[in-house]
């Protein structure tokens, strides 16, 4: 599948939220904190996945 920079971007830039949100998770496991960005993490993987499925049907490079 050949994708462009803006879906490259997209991407990155969701995977270093949620790898933010996983670490805190990690370092505070247990705690409130810790499950709410465990859960956060969940929300923002969906979240990538919708805005990189509505990229990929609407820009003329990708898809």
């Amino acid at each position: 599948m050949k994708t462009c920079r803006t879906f490259s971007r997209i991407k990155a830039g969701y995977e270093t939220e949620m790898g933010q949100m996983s670490n805190h998770s990690v370092r505070h496991a247990g705690t409130r904190t810790g499950k709410s960005s465990a859960g956060f993490a969940a929300g923002a993987k969906q979240r990538m996945a919708r805005a990189l499925t509505q990229h990929y049907a609407h820009c003329p490079e990708c898809g």
